[in-house]
């Protein structure tokens, strides 16, 4: 099992993704999270009119190992003392409701990142990190931002990677490589057909590949050897890859290098003190 929350922020951002009979026992589950934990497949499948074969089948959905992963995860998320819902931005808000909002928002975007992330996936991509030759990280639009971060943070410990955010140059870079190289998609829906396709040529040099998405099976999931998701940050009116989706991007983006850093320490503070060294040389006054 990889984690004990996040079962009910899974079942909100796919519910509407889920074939008719498990959706109406994901939607069961949401309206009434507490009693759900407490029944069997059978019951479960009896009073969401369905059957305990139909829950068996959400579970594998949602990408749980089975109805007692995801009432563990439900039992978890339970235990929160406080819920935060996300908050829409009003016309003509006052600038401290705004500033309350956002903090809100993206506190709630990072807290469901970190519920939903697995584990073993993450140990997947550490390791999977640690042995490349090489590492690319492609992203399109406010995507790239995170891709970019990416870059700066892994190239100051000494790791040979690059950004693309120009899908030519992407494609004439992955066809150089192989498997022991890394390609890493970072897409918000999963679905940007220049992010998915590059994957696909990835796959075909069989060189390692990672995705970073919402939750969900999307189109580059067939072409991720490894998955990590973010959380699908609820923005309604300013669904705007600049805000929460960005920040989790990024949140899972730190995650990936401090757990690097952490596997490699000694040789990490040591690339680290190089790197600050270097750039004490750069503002050096002749």
């Amino acid at each position: 099992m990889s984690h004990s929350k996040g079962g009910l922020v899974i079942l909100r951002e796919m519910v509407n993704s889920l074939a008719p009979s498990e959706k109406k026992i994901a939607e069961y589950i949401l309206r009434n999270p507490e009693a759900s934990i407490h029944l069997t497949a059978l019951k479960l499948g009896e009073v969401s009119d369905t059957s305990s074969a139909a829950v068996i089948r959400l579970c594998k959905s949602l990408g749980f190992s089975g109805f007692q992963e995801l009432k563990i995860r439900v039992a978890g998320d339970l235990r929160e003392e406080e819920v935060t819902d996300y908050r829409d931005i009003e016309p003509n808000e006052g600038l401290e409701a705004i500033i309350d909002k956002v903090t809100t928002n993206t506190t709630q975007t990072l807290k469901e990142t970190a519920d939903m992330m697995s584990i073993a996936n993450l140990e997947k991509a550490v390791e999977a990190l640690s042995r490349a030759k090489s590492v690319i990280f492609v992203g399109f639009g406010a995507s790239y931002i995170a891709a970019k971060d990416a870059e700066q943070k892994f190239l100051r410990i000494n790791k040979d990677v690059q950004a693309i955010s120009d899908v030519h140059m992407a494609a004439t870079s992955i066809a150089n490589k192989g498997p022991e190289d890394v390609v890493v998609g970072i897409s918000f829906s999963g679905n940007t057909p220049e992010a998915v396709k590059l994957l696909e040529l990835a796959k075909k040099r069989k060189v390692k590949t990672l995705s970073i998405t919402k939750y969900g099976s999307t189109l580059i999931s067939p072409f991720s050897d490894i998955q990590l998701h973010t959380s699908a940050a609820k923005e309604a009116t300013f669904r705007s890859g600049a805000t929460s989706s960005r920040i989790a991007q990024l949140h899972v983006i730190d995650i990936l290098f401090i757990s690097l850093a952490s596997r490699e320490y000694d040789d990490t503070i040591k690339r680290l003190d190089e790197t600050r060294e270097a750039i004490a040389f750069l503002k050096e006054k002749k």
